[in-house]
């Protein structure tokens, strides 16, 4: 079988904060919705597309998405693509969902010493981005 690649990159903000529980062996397991904006020219105006992703972290992660996130955070997040299925209890229709499973999540907002990205290994100062390099006029939502 040929090698693929399965890579997501999003940069936005936090929908709603994350919704915490653990697995039945005990793993920290947080999800939550994630919004993404593009603009895009419609005859002479500007207009924002928003796009909602449905994130899921685990373990180390999903634990420091807990501590030092809430709703609205600014968010740089990188992981891979899952779509799960499963029989709708009510209809019996098969439903499907898909979301990014995140790997690395980088804090982009301007409070503290700077951003941090949190790793699947843990959590640590981000190099490239110090305070007041990014405002919310760099991002178009």
């Amino acid at each position: 079988m040929a090698k693929g690649l399965n890579r997501v990159q999003l940069l936005g903000h936090m929908g709603k904060t994350a919704e915490i529980r653990a697995t039945g062996g005990g793993m920290t397991v947080a999800t939550f919705t994630f919004a993404t904006a593009e603009r895009e020219k419609r005859g002479n105006e500007w207009v924002d597309a928003t796009e909602w992703h449905s994130v899921v972290a685990f373990g180390k992660l999903a634990e420091i998405i807990q501590k030092y996130t809430t709703k609205g955070s600014k968010l740089l997040i990188e992981g891979r693509l899952r779509t799960r299925s499963w029989d709708d209890k009510d209809s019996g229709q098969k439903r499907y969902r898909t979301e990014v499973i995140a790997s690395d999540v980088t804090l982009l907002d301007s409070r503290g010493a700077g951003a941090k990205q949190a790793t699947d290994e843990g959590y640590e100062m981000h190099p490239a981005v110090t305070p007041g390099e990014i405002t919310d006029d760099d991002i178009p939502f």
